[in-house]
């Protein structure tokens, strides 16, 4: 079954609020503030598509560091004033139920859009204090940024996984060299990386296309770019359209094509942008969808989704069924290795979290770069060239990274609960496409 993106507006959202709502003045007032952070921090608006006057207004004032916090405050005080239910209709799955959207009780959307609205100008107040040379710890900046924190392991808890790669990447050299080596079987090369990356990226929007109705005239571009501490970007542009940037900078490797295909297209970041601009801007007219502030809660859910989204798509037998025997052959590799690399690709996935510690780390002051990178290439097995670069992501992105492993595992628990234990692949999706149209927020995803 599929779901449209009206349709699921209902299961997300419930009936339209009246255009009365106390809410949306004070919507329209932190999108003007987001943009006047903007003016400081380039990096800070990630995407924007509202009334094209208001950024015009704010790239001219450009408005003080503390007159921005001053007003954002006063926001908050004026949000904390909107009444709300104290216990609204959240419906619960039944079996082929409506899976795990908002339920259709209007009290439950003003809770939800006060409580996205109240996160992102506290986050945005955060960034305001980081701005102005305020120091936190990585936990307290991320828990201020992107309302959560990654959980904390010690060397020991990497080693065991690292132990159990050993004997799969048998040799002489320290194991990061070993698999290094055997990666480098496993690159695309760069005459057919457009062709296999344009490949995952149909198998992607097949699959997510029979689950969710896509609006009739989405799309997107792809450009190759270097020189990016990433290694893909989407650039959401409004009206159902982004712009994807892939990173070719260092090696592509096999696995990278369904990764980059689901995460920034499908059913990633542009499906995630796609559905909130259908259900919450067009259908319900909130204003404070037509911008993504980058350093804010919201960021947590959409890198989650993008994610998580990967698996929903591509379970993992499925996955290795259509690497080896589309993607393999159109990048030229031998499709009888597909089964072991994605062996050790499984339990390299569980080194994830070592990329948080050398980034707290690092950013802490406890290790430098030189130390911050033999750390990534000893317990994330980076290659060293990869790790410098990673280096630089975290000078320029900070706790952002959190978003990418611990957003996955908040949105994997929440979807798997929603849809009840031993759901099907439906159902599944059917969680996890009103995750997408709905104004949840990291806190939301415990409830």
């Amino acid at each position: 079954m599929r779901y449209s993106l009206p349709a699921l507006c209902l299961l997300a959202c419930g009936p339209s609020e009246p255009v009365t709502d106390p809410l949306t003045p004070i919507a329209q007032s932190y999108v003007r503030l987001a943009l006047a952070v903007g003016v400081h921090d380039p990096d800070y608006v990630d995407a924007y598509y509202g009334p094209p006057e208001w950024k015009t207004a704010a790239d001219s004032a450009r408005r003080p560091l503390g007159e921005i916090r001053s007003h954002a405050t006063a926001l908050l005080d004026s949000l904390s004033q909107v009444p709300v239910a104290e216990n609204p209709t959240d419906e619960r799955p039944e079996a082929g139920g409506e899976g795990g959207g908002a339920g259709t009780d209007p009290r439950l959307m003003t809770r939800l859009r006060r409580g996205y609205l109240t996160l992102q100008l506290q986050s945005l107040v955060a960034r305001l204090d980081l701005l102005d040379g305020r120091r936190m710890s990585f936990d307290e900046e991320s828990q201020a940024l992107y309302a959560a924190r990654a959980p904390t392991h010690d060397e020991a808890h990497f080693q065991a996984a690292l132990d159990r790669l050993e004997p799969l990447l048998p040799g002489g050299g320290a194991l990061s060299e070993r698999y290094e080596a055997f990666k480098r079987k496993y690159v695309i090369p760069s005459e057919r990386v457009d062709t296999v990356f344009k490949a995952a990226i149909a198998a992607c929007r097949e699959r997510t296309a029979r689950h969710i109705t896509l609006p009739p005239d989405e799309e997107f571009t792809i450009e190759y770019v270097k020189d990016k501490p990433w290694s893909g970007y989407n650039w959401y542009q409004g009206s159902f359209r982004s712009l994807i940037q892939v990173n070719i900078d260092l090696p592509i490797y096999i696995d990278r094509a369904l990764d980059l295909a689901c995460h920034e297209g499908y059913p990633g970041h542009h499906v995630y942008n796609a559905m909130l601009e259908q259900a919450l801007v067009r259908d319900r007219g909130w204003p404070e969808y037509q911008i993504y502030p980058l350093f804010s809660p919201q960021s947590l859910i959409a890198e989650g989704t993008a994610n998580y989204g990967i698996d929903i798509a591509f379970p993992p037998t499925e996955r290795l069924g259509f690497e080896r025997d589309v993607l393999y052959p159109l990048a030229g590799l031998d499709p009888a290795s597909a089964a072991r690399y994605g062996e050790v690709e499984a339990i390299v996935q569980e080194l994830s979290y070592a990329g948080n510690e050398a980034a707290r780390r690092y950013l802490e002051g406890r290790i430098d770069p030189a130390a911050a990178t033999e750390w990534l290439v000893r317990f994330a097995l980076m290659p060293r060239g990869l790790a410098e670069r990673r280096i630089r992501f975290f000078d320029r992105y900070r706790s952002y990274v959190i978003n990418y492993n611990l957003g996955r595992d908040l949105v994997a628990e929440y979807v798997e609960r929603k849809a009840g234990a031993g759901a099907t692949p439906e159902a599944r999706w059917k969680v996890f496409a009103a995750l997408l149209a709905s104004p949840r927020l990291p806190p939301d995803l415990q409830n």
